[in-house]
């Protein structure tokens, strides 16, 4: 019988300790706060505008996943940004009451509150396309920081006063500059022009108490070591494009992995309807004995579309992960003490 909550068990882990029982996204341990200001995860019901102008859909095809609406470019020069970019007045925003309102519902004993920023990459994506983003990027490189300095501005200030009003106990940086196979950028072209936006939000996070999840998906091992430079603690969803089994044996306790799974492969097959329990099984045993020793490692098994609705297929699979989870990785750390 467990000791410890879900939150408890998280942070013991992120502090570098063997957790009670293994972390797993099928059993929550953190609740995430979606600020209407920022970039939002999903649209399930409806176009979401950010505090920056930026409009975000979704559709029944990715889950709802928010992405910037097709089509709707808001600058398409990047010489004339100071016209195009329209950033919301808060001046005389209850900032108090919106996040008091906003949490009430999260029980802070049971779970980890998160909140989510940084996205400096996407956001200029999302305001000049992908291609125009990658032109500027390359022809106007001093328009370009001129640009992410301003945003910088409204976005560590909505991040201020998340950490004094809510207090969150996680920080996940939030920026997906990666493609399954290489990254969108170079290494130098990180450190140019992202990298100082995201020590600016971790060393706020850190000053302010919160560990750092790094949100990056794809092939991003490249900017591990960037990651570590300035903080961060955790990395999500860590596709398995990248040396996984290297990236454990290399960084060890410095970085705790989270999701590590074939989510792509076994979701086809499943799609297919080639998966059968033993070929599962054995691959879930192998995923978990892989990763589970020394800690740092959080059970993020799973098939199918991502999301609260599955379909028949994908809720029987992942059934039979939960189950799975259950019998067999929950309790490793206790079958592994000595």
């Amino acid at each position: 019988m467990s000791t410890l909550t879900p939150k408890e068990n998280y942070l013991r882990m992120l502090s570098g300790e063997i957790p009670e029982f293994m972390p797993a996204y099928c059993v929550p341990h953190t609740m995430p706060f979606g600020d209407e200001l920022l970039t939002p995860q999903s649209a399930p019901n409806g176009p979401v505008v950010t505090g920056l102008g930026v409009t975000y859909v979704g559709n029944p095809e990715n889950n709802y996943g928010a992405m910037p609406e097709p089509g709707n470019i808001i600058i398409d020069d990047i010489t004339k940004w100071r016209d195009k970019l329209k950033i919301v007045d808060v001046s005389n925003r209850d900032w108090e009451t919106y996040y008091r309102e906003k949490s009430k519902h999260i029980d802070r004993n049971q779970y980890c509150l998160s909140v989510v920023g940084g996205d400096y990459f996407l956001t200029l994506v999302s305001l000049m396309g992908f291609e125009n983003a990658l032109i500027a990027l390359y022809e106007e490189p001093e328009e370009v920081k001129e640009l992410l300095t301003e945003i910088s501005k409204f976005y560590i200030l909505v991040m201020k006063k998340q950490m004094y009003y809510l207090k969150p106990d996680i920080y996940v940086l939030m920026d997906d500059d990666a493609a399954f196979k290489s990254p969108f950028i170079s290494l130098e072209t990180y450190r140019e022009f992202f990298k100082p936006f995201h020590k600016m939000h971790a060393d706020i996070a850190l000053e302010s108490g919160c560990y750092i999840n790094r949100h990056d998906c794809g092939k991003s091992e490249q900017f591990i070591e960037d990651w570590l430079e300035i903080g961060v603690r955790a990395w999500n969803p860590c596709q398995v494009c990248n040396d996984l089994v290297g990236i454990k044996k290399k960084y060890g306790d410095r970085l705790a992995l989270e999701g590590a799974w074939d989510s792509q492969g076994w979701s086809a097959k499943c799609e297919a309807g080639t998966i059968d329990e033993k070929g599962l099984r054995d691959a879930l045993v192998e995923y978990v004995d892989t990763f589970a020793p020394g800690g740092n490692f959080v059970f993020g098994a799973s098939v199918g579309m991502p999301g609260p609705n599955p379909d028949e297929k994908s809720k029987y699979w992942r059934d039979y992960i939960v189950n799975f989870y259950n019998d067999y990785a929950r309790d490793w750390y206790k079958r592994h003490a000595n």
